[in-house]
């Protein structure tokens, strides 16, 4: 059985505005039809560069785009019968909701029953169907937000492009939101892409995320699989939070290493992409370390010396002097610990050789 052509292709896609510096680095990444996927990294990492290109508001210096198999390179924006949702909105302040929701389908020129039959059923999807009358400037920042993915999915799009459109809002309507539009794609059924520098937002709404640093895709993989299995520091650190020790190493036998750390101690790990390299960043989860009683059976066993203890209703944070990093963290559920820990108390530490990933010190730009 033949596998279904991706929605969208990149191949070997360059951007440099000044013919010298690239944005984007010979992109390649499939698509598929339906999925959910988010494109993050920080400010620079060229994630937005290639929302852009794909929408048809930048142009590639090298390389195609493909959508549905044709090569969309100098198709207008009009043309790709893409939806755009934007951080800012970008509603018009003069026209009502319903005359906003309206536009698209009016500069497509479809029959005016046809025109309102379609934004009553927009307005109804986002649950926002008293509100047709009412201008932007009337709107909660959600409102507005939902009225801008009406707009962007009322013409029946077959791809829906979104840049950063929750930054704006505060953190519970925020995470109120991911959920909505995650529910609302798994309803619809149609291929989302979705930018974002907040990993949080990422691993909570996407099928699959692309992990972008200088221009480069570094990782493209389920939320559970970047997070479990980092392929480089780079994603070790961007995803999620992690403790990041120096270390050299020592033995190399197939998926795992032996290391030495700044303080002489040895610590056996998992391989991530170490190659031939002498010098390792070992990334380990503060939620995956051991302590106390917890740490006996553990394979790697230190003795740290406890710096700060911060109380946060559902969980402890523990921040450690161990093996020469005085930032060690550790997460704990709370009554995990059965006694006191104060400062500058010494603690017994276990960690797994599954649960530290071993990396290249440094990587290419």
């Amino acid at each position: 059985m033949t596998a279904a052509a991706p929605h969208v292709t990149f191949r070997k896609v360059r951007k440099t505005y000044d013919g010298e510096h690239l944005i984007v680095r010979d992109l390649d990444l499939d698509i598929e039809r339906g999925e959910f996927l988010t494109l993050l990294g920080p400010s620079g990492s060229g994630k937005t560069t290639c929302l852009m290109m794909l929408a048809g508001f930048e142009t590639p210096t090298a390389g195609e785009i493909r959508l549905g198999g044709k090569v969309i390179n100098k198709l207008p924006p009009w043309r790709r019968n893409i939806g755009v949702v934007f951080q800012n909105y970008a509603l018009f302040p003069h026209m009502t909701v319903r005359e906003n929701i309206r536009f698209p389908l009016a500069v497509r020129k479809l029959p005016a029953h046809e025109i309102d039959q379609k934004v009553k059923q927009a307005l109804a999807m986002v649950k926002l169907d008293a509100f047709g009358e009412r201008y932007p400037q009337q709107l909660s920042g959600g409102q507005q937000q939902r009225i801008a993915l009406a707009r962007a999915l009322v013409f029946s799009p077959e791809l829906v492009l979104m840049d950063e459109p929750l930054g704006a809002l505060d953190k519970q309507l925020r995470e109120h939101m991911q959920m909505e539009i995650k529910h609302l794609h798994d309803s619809l059924g149609i291929t989302f892409v979705f930018v974002t520098h907040d990993q949080s937002e990422a691993l909570t709404m996407s099928d699959r995320i692309a992990v972008f640093d200088k221009g480069r895709i570094q990782q493209l993989d389920r939320a559970d699989a970047l997070y479990e299995r980092p392929a480089n520091a780079f994603v070790a650190g961007f995803i999620g939070e992690s403790n990041a020790l120096a270390a050299t190493v020592e033995q190399h036998h197939g998926a795992e290493c032996s290391l030495r750390l700044a303080d002489g101690s040895l610590l056996r790990a998992s391989v991530g992409d170490l190659g031939a390299e002498n010098t390792a960043t070992v990334s380990i989860r503060p939620e995956r370390v051991l302590i106390d009683q917890a740490a006996e059976a553990a394979p790697n066993r230190f003795t740290a010396t406890v710096k700060e203890l911060v109380y946060l209703g559902d969980h402890l944070r523990l921040r450690l002097d161990l093996a020469g990093n005085g930032n060690f963290m550790v997460k704990l559920p709370a009554g995990a610990l059965d006694r006191q820990v104060l400062p500058e108390q010494t603690i017994a530490v276990g960690i797994r050789p599954e649960h530290a990933r071993a990396f290249a010190e440094t990587r290419a730009a």
